[in-house]
């Protein structure tokens, strides 16, 4: 399956595109204020990819952060804590360590969630918040070669195929 996605200015250029490819007899989508919204039509939120990626990084790094704290507090043997007693410092430690591996898993799955789990969406989806309209066309490659034929006469902002 390709896609073709244009970005228009305006509401007008995009249902005058959207007639256009219609008249050719290509099904294509509008996206935009008053149409499909990115999340209905499936758009990836790059906040919900990066809320993932750190819940995934977070089930391997808590419990090693954990075993990694108890670990060092063994070996040095360090009493930073002497109310806790000797087995007490250990936990502590530990639980310091599941600390250090869940802020690691949100700040570095998260961050790199939201940079690399995001692809071409984000800046569809800037787009779209700024009161552009997109004008997405779902189908073979030479109907994708046909509609990008049709779009340019509109002169898009933006023109982007993609194979899927």
């Amino acid at each position: 399956m390709n896609y073709l996605v244009a970005v228009l200015a305006d509401r007008i250029q995009a249902e005058a595109a959207y007639l256009a490819l219609e008249k050719e007899g290509i099904d294509s989508t509008i996206l935009g204020r008053g149409y499909k919204t990115a999340d209905e039509f499936g758009l990836i939120d790059p906040n919900a990819q990066a809320k993932k990626q750190a819940r995934l990084m977070s089930y391997w790094l808590v419990p090693f952060g954990f075993f990694a704290g108890s670990t060092f507090s063994l070996i040095t043997g360090l009493d930073t804590f002497a109310w806790a007693g000797e087995i007490g410092n250990h936990i502590i430690g530990g639980l310091l360590g599941a600390a250090s591996g869940a802020m690691g898993s949100v700040f570095v799955g998260g961050g790199v969630g939201l940079v690399v789990g995001s692809g071409d969406a984000l800046p569809y989806r800037n787009r779209l918040d700024a009161g552009k309209y997109l004008v997405v066309v779902q189908g073979t490659e030479t109907l994708s070669r046909q509609a990008t034929r049709i779009l340019r006469q509109f002169e898009p902002e933006y023109l982007q195929g993609y194979a899927a």
